[in-house]
């Protein structure tokens, strides 16, 4: 399978191109700006993929507060560019990547999530996410085109930029073991949230474009959902030395959900898929990273 990926030098992208190589399909790293509309048409009938996995985004949510346009670009017009030249190139199948963030706020008796849930998103970014969402839809009764829609929970593993949580606390650790500092600056650690492993999200996007069905839209998630101070505990459990944890409050979001739990029974059912991942090997491998690149990931706009 011949497999063009938006997005394929950022996070999750770096993870779902290893994935797809050692299934043994064809990958084609895709560095087109998506909302050059002309050049990535052009990129994309010239390419002829069977399948696009469209992953690039802008994926800061905090920044999307102070990036509102850009974000609507990116995340809107960036989307219909990629789905109008899937059409114009043949492309059999489109995995378009959006975002549990579009639910917005939720109470105990909604959860789990599951894809019927009403969308009310808080943020330009959850707002952009669920513009696209609709677009993927329109490209597939306008035009024919098989899109399958991924909206994916917080994932976290090695690579990650350090505008997420997790990611953002094991830098801060590295930072302290090499300079003996012992206070570590956290945001709202009462947030609850559904944390899946990144390794799991590219096996699961690879398995919707080859068993998912046309047309429908999967959760990607744990299934269950953990208070950031959780995460923050097991990170500095792993430290070198004695850390405490101190609440800065400039590091809170404008908007913070207090709780974000997915049921993935639909992609399970579909296509076998759950998570192999524990948090465990992911925190300790998130934290291995930063030590081995204590100067951070270089692509902090794409997931």
């Amino acid at each position: 399978m011949r497999a063009l990926v938006t997005g394929a030098n950022g996070f999750v992208g770096i993870h779902l191109v290893k994935h797809l190589r050692s299934c043994g399909d064809e990958v084609l790293e895709s560095a087109v700006d998506i909302t050059d509309r002309d050049r990535f048409r052009a990129h994309v009938v010239d390419a002829a993929p069977d399948v696009v996995y469209h992953l690039a985004a802008q994926a800061d949510v905090g920044g999307s507060w102070e990036h509102p346009i850009p974000t609507l670009r990116v995340n809107v017009e960036g989307t219909v560019n990629v789905l109008d030249a899937a059409v114009a190139a043949g492309v059999r199948r489109v995995l378009a990547v959006t975002s549990a963030d579009i639910y917005g706020p939720v109470t105990a008796s909604d959860l789990p999530l599951t894809e019927s849930q009403p969308v009310r998103p808080v943020s330009p970014y959850g707002a952009s996410k669920a513009a696209a969402d609709i677009m993927c839809v329109t490209a597939g009764v306008a035009h024919g085109l098989e899109v399958v829609r991924a909206r994916a929970f917080n994932h976290l593993g090695p690579g990650q930029n350090d505008k997420f949580v997790a990611s953002a606390i094991a830098s801060r650790i590295v930072s302290n073991e090499r300079s003996g500092d012992t206070t570590v600056r956290v945001g709202n650690l009462d947030a609850r949230r559904d944390f899946t492993d990144v390794r799991d999200v590219a096996r699961a996007y690879r398995l919707l474009v080859t068993a998912g069905d046309a047309g429908e839209v999967y959760h990607i998630c744990s299934g269950v959902d953990r208070p950031v101070r959780e995460l923050a505990d097991r990170l500095i459990a792993l430290a070198e030395h004695e850390m405490t944890l101190e609440v800065d409050e400039d590091l809170y979001r404008p908007v913070d959900l207090p709780v974000l739990r997915g049921d993935h029974t639909k992609i399970t059912e579909a296509t076998g898929w759950e998570p192999q991942v524990d948090l465990a090997t992911t925190l300790h491998d998130l934290l291995d990273y930063w030590r081995t690149h204590p100067e951070g990931v270089t692509s902090p706009e794409i997931v």
